[in-house]
C-alpha cells in the first residue's frame, strides 16, 4: 500500500487524484474487500482521515479534525488569518458504492493545493480543503451532518447525538469511539466571514456532460430536497388462515404507496422533479405471517421549492388515503429538509471564464442530488464545477472518470483560484 502511495506522485495532477480515489477503493479504506462501503465513524473513515493527513501536511498545510470528523488541511494565505476559499467534498460512500463520489472533489482540491506549494505560491486569502465526514447519510439516518453542522444549520445537537445506526449505535458514542466529544459539536459551526467562498468539485452523476461530449459542467444550482421516514401499522397475522378481505397488511400498504409515489412523480418529470423510495423494511418479515409494520423512505426533489414542497403534500395525501382504505394506521417523519441551492453568479462566472481560457464552452447544468456546497451556501457564496463520469453512473461500483477530464478539472479550479484572486485585490 506504501508503495502505491508513493508512485502515484509521478502521476499529472488530476491523474493523481483518480489514483488516490482508486487505493480508497479497498481495504483499509472499506470496511469489507468484497465492495466498497466507507461509512461516517468507521475504521475505514479513520484509515482516510490518516492518510488524507499525511498528504496535506506534505503539501503544506496545517491539519485539524473538526467535533464532528471533518478534516481540514489549510494551506495559509499571505496574511495569516486570512479569510479562506474552502475546496471540499465528502469521503464517505453509500454500500457498494463508486469510487470517485465525493473523494474525487477532495482528491482534486489536494491536487490543487499540491501545485500551489510546490509553486511556493501564497495568495490574499487562505485555501482549507475540507473532507467531510457525513454527507450521504449511510450509516445515521440523516445526511450532510458535517456540511450542515459547519453552516451552523443544526439547532437540535441533542437530537444529532441520540441519532442510532443499524447495529443500535448512537452517534454520540460513536464520536466518543473516534477519539471526539460529542459534548462539543457545536463548535463546527464556523463564522460566515471566515469563509471568503466555497467550491466544490464532483462527478456528474448524471449523462448529460457525456451526451454533449464534455469533459466539465458549470452547476447553476441544486435541487430542493425533502426525505421522510414513512410507518405503516396494520395488523401481523397468520398467512394462511387470514382472509384477504380481513386482512391489515402493512407490507401491501406500502407496495401500493410506493407505486402511487411513482406514478405522481412521472407527473412532474418534465420539470424536472423526481421520487424515490429506496430502503423498505417489514416485520416480522417471515414467510408465514402478514406484516404488521412497514418501514419505509421517501425522498422528493425538484429545483423548484415550490413544486417539490406541493409534491410531498400531495404524496403523503394520497398515502394517508390509501392507508384509511385498508384500515392501516401511518405516520410521517420528516427527516431533512433542503432548499434549492443556486449557485453565486459571480463565482460561476469565473469558472466559465477558466473553461472559456482554456478552449471549453462554459455548459450550465442543475444538479439533482444534494451536494455539501447545498448546506455551505448558507455562510458563503458557492460554486460547483461537475465532472463527466462515465454513462452518468454513480452510487455504483460501475463509476468511471477519465484522468485527462481530471487534470483538466485541475486546470479550471487553479484559473479560478486565479481569477477570484484577481476580484479580490
Amino acid at each position: 500500500m506504501e508503495t502505491a502511495l508513493s508512485n502515484i506522485e509521478v502521476l499529472s495532477p488530476g491523474a493523481r487524484a483518480v489514483a488516490r480515489c482508486d487505493i480508497f477503493g479497498k481495504p483499509p479504506y472499506s470496511e469489507t474487500p468484497a465492495m466498497l462501503t466507507r461509512r461516517f465513524l468507521t475504521p475505514a473513515h479513520t484509515a482516510a482521515i490518516a492518510s488524507l493527513q499525511r498528504w496535506m501536511r506534505k503539501a503544506d498545510m496545517s491539519v485539524t479534525l473538526d467535533p464532528l470528523g471533518n478534516l481540514i488541511g489549510r494551506y495559509e494565505g499571505s496574511t495569516a488569518g486570512a479569510p479562506a476559499l474552502v475546496i471540499g467534498s465528502h469521503i464517505d460512500t453509500v454500500r457498494d458504492a463508486g469510487r470517485y463520489d465525493g473523494a474525487l472533489g477532495v482528491m482534486l482540491g489536494l491536487s490543487c493545493i499540491e501545485q500551489l506549494a510546490a509553486a511556493k505560491r501564497r495568495l490574499p486569502f487562505a485555501i482549507e480543503l475540507v473532507a467531510f465526514g457525513d454527507e450521504e447519510g449511510s450509516r445515521f439516518p440523516s445526511a450532510m451532518i458535517g456540511s450542515r453542522a459547519m453552516a451552523g444549520l443544526i439547532s437540535d445537537y441533542a437530537s444529532i447525538a441520540a441519532l442510532e445506526d443499524e447495529d443500535g449505535v448512537m452517534l454520540a458514542d460513536a464520536l466518543e469511539r473516534f477519539g471526539l466529544d460529542p459534548a462539543s459539536m457545536s463548535g463546527t459551526a464556523r463564522a460566515p466571514e471566515s469563509v471568503l467562498a466555497y467550491l466544490e468539485a464532483h462527478i456528474e452523476q448524471g449523462p448529460q456532460l457525456e451526451a454533449e461530449d464534455l469533459a466539465l459542467g458549470v452547476v447553476t444550482g441544486i435541487a430542493a430536497q425533502l426525505r421522510f421516514r414513512v410507518s405503516f401499522t396494520g395488523t401481523a397475522g397468520h398467512a394462511g388462515t387470514t382472509p384477504m378481505g380481513l386482512r391489515q397488511d402493512a407490507l401491501a400498504c406500502a407496495a401500493e404507496a410506493i407505486l402511487s409515489i411513482e406514478e405522481m412523480a412521472r407527473q412532474q418529470a418534465v420539470h424536472g422533479a423526481v421520487a424515490t423510495v429506496g430502503s423498505i423494511e417489514a416485520k416480522p418479515g417471515a414467510a408465514n405471517v402478514i406484516a404488521g409494520e412497514t418501514g419505509m423512505s421517501l425522498d422528493i426533489r425538484a429545483l423548484d421549492g415550490t413544486l417539490r414542497d406541493e409534491m410531498a403534500r400531495r404524496m403523503m395525501s394520497c398515502i394517508t388515503d390509501i392507508a384509511a382504505r385498508r384500515n392501516v394506521g401511518v405516520e410521517f417523519e420528516q427527516l431533512q429538509d433542503l432548499p434549492p441551492s443556486p449557485c453565486d453568479p459571480a463565482l460561476s462566472g469565473l469558472l466559465e471564464e477558466a473553461l472559456g481560457e482554456m478552449g471549453l464552452p462554459p455548459f450550465r447544468l442543475a444538479s439533482g442530488a444534494g451536494h455539501d456546497a447545498a448546506a455551505l451556501a448558507a455562510i458563503a457564496p458557492m460554486a460547483m464545477l461537475f465532472i463527466r463520469c462515465a454513462g452518468g453512473i454513480s452510487h455504483n461500483p460501475a463509476e468511471a472518470v477519465d484522468p485527462a477530464d481530471a487534470d483538466l478539472a485541475v486546470e479550471a479550479m487553479l484559473r479560478f483560484i486565479d481569477r477570484l484572486e484577481a476580484s479580490t485585490a
